[in-house]
Formats: structure tokens, sequence, C-alpha cells
């Protein structure tokens, strides 16, 4: 089995492959710019760091936009942070068309609404450890305890039009951190980074067959 780990020049995507690597057993594990070698992978890793805009014209530049919707419409497909973003239909960053995937906006986190229940401002990027609710049961979070704490790193977070959200987090109000639909999951914080918790993630992703 191979999974294609989609290189498209935003980030440094060391974490994520060594990360994969480390849970994968005997999964070959690529991390690839070649938009044929995502056609032909049996599974995809869609990570992403950096300005939504830079990301979507990089996709569309090197043609791997294409390979990307082919492979998150019928194989194992995990987004993760601006990657699980990019599946949304616009962004706020940049007014930036999405490519569609799910339904929805990503949004910028409000100034006025960020202050915690003692009245202290928060910053903005949410940056650091959240806990995880439960919203609905999933394959991709067996084994990963309800409250469970995973590492974010953002200014933006998705707001899904349909119901697939699975998994939410606080910063102060609720948002979406995780959302599924057929063979698609889809992440807001950095599962690479959230040590045990994200590590049984992505060894849930090996073994996952795409199935909700």
């Amino acid at each position: 089995m191979r999974i294609a780990i989609v290189d498209y020049g935003m980030g440094n995507l060391h974490s994520v492959t060594k990360a994969l690597e480390h849970v994968a057993g005997d999964a070959d594990i690529v991390l690839t710019d070649d938009p044929l070698v995502v056609e032909a992978a049996d599974k995809v890793v869609f990570p992403g760091q950096g300005a939504m805009p830079d990301c979507m014209r990089y996709l569309q530049n090197s043609g791997l936009e294409d390979a990307v919707r082919d492979a998150a419409s019928h194989k194992p497909f995990l987004g993760i942070c601006v990657g699980a973003q990019l599946l949304f239909d616009h962004s706020e960053e940049g007014d930036t068309n999405g490519m569609g995937i799910f339904a929805g906006d990503v949004v910028r986190f409000p100034k006025a609404a960020m202050v915690d229940e003692h009245g202290q401002k928060l910053k903005v990027p949410h940056m650091g450890w959240n806990q995880m609710m439960i919203k609905r049961d999933h394959p991709l979070w067996a084994g990963i305890p309800d409250l469970d704490r995973f590492y974010f790193v953002h200014s933006y977070h998705f707001r899904p039009s349909d119901d697939i959200t699975v998994i939410e987090s606080a910063y102060p109000y609720r948002f979406a951190a995780a959302v599924a639909r057929d063979n698609i999951f889809a992440i807001q914080c950095h599962p690479e980074k959230s040590h045990h918790a994200g590590l049984q993630l992505l060894k849930n992703f090996v073994h996952w067959d795409g199935r909700p």
C-alpha cells in the first residue's frame, strides 16, 4: 500500500512524513509533487501551512489540483490544517475560492469575540494545545478519548454549511475542528505535532478503508 503526501510547496512537511512513517507499518510513505504519483497512490494526505491564496495558486499552477480532486472523490483522504481549509468553497483569507469539495466557508476568528470566560483577551492566531470534543464517532478517532488535546496553529477555521462536523474545539466559542464525509476526513489542527493522540489518528488513517 502506498500513501502519498501532497507536496505543493507550502510548509515544512518533514514532520508529517516522519509521523506517518512511524505508524505506517509496511505501508510505503511518499512525499510527492507529481500528480501522477498522487493519482496512483492508494491513500492521500493533503497537508498545508501558510496563506490560503498562495496554496490555492500553487495547486492550480502545478497541476496538482486535479489529482487532489480525483483522490478526494474515492480514496481514503486526510486533509490537515490549510489542506483541510482548501476543501471548502471560500476563505476570508485573501477572498479566495477553495476547491468546493465541502460546502461552507473558512472564516477568521473575530476580534470582538476573542475573550475568555474571565474577560481576558485571547490571541490570534490560536496557537497551542486545545481539547477536542467528540460530536460524532468516526473510525479515525478510534482509541482517542473525548477531550484529549491536539496542537493548533491557525487564525482561520472552517464553517461547514452541511452537517459534517465530527469533532469540535473551542477558542473561545465552539468551532468545527474536524469534518468527515464518506472517504474524506479533514482536521484543522496538526496531528503530526500532537503526540500520542495525533499518532493514533495517523495510525487509524493507515488502516482505514475509507468507509465512515
